[in-house]
């Protein structure tokens, strides 16, 4: 069953900061129902090309299919960071789910839009 703690958080957050610090990129961490890393972007230099309200629900499995330059580059290494320590066993052809914790990363939300940036 996917667990996610503040504790687990705390231990994640130094190299998910370090990142976000490195592409200038404004973010915040947090736990959603003990099972979900979420990072919510707020602001940054990078055009992620939103089409609807400046806000996505980035599909983690498929960030090299859906971004491009900089912006993929940022949503792979945060990605990673976020999962760090974490294992995946699943396998949906028989129903079959076995995750550490699952991670979510929204670029703004849905009733505050990201911020894009002069960098």
């Amino acid at each position: 069953m996917a667990y996610m703690s503040q504790e687990m958080k705390k231990e994640l957050a130094p190299k998910v900061k370090e990142i976000c610090k490195k592409y200038n990129m404004k973010a915040t961490l947090s736990v959603r129902h003990h099972s979900t890393l979420v990072l919510n972007v707020k602001s940054g230099p990078i055009d992620f090309d939103l089409q609807l309200n400046n806000y996505e629900q980035v599909n983690v499995y498929h960030i090299d299919k859906h971004h491009n330059g900089t912006a993929r580059k940022f949503l792979e290494e945060v990605n990673d960071a976020m999962n760090i320590g974490n294992h995946d066993n699943s396998d949906a052809m028989v129903d079959y789910f076995d995750v550490g914790w699952y991670t979510d990363i929204n670029i703004g939300k849905w009733n505050k839009p990201y911020i894009l940036t002069k960098g």
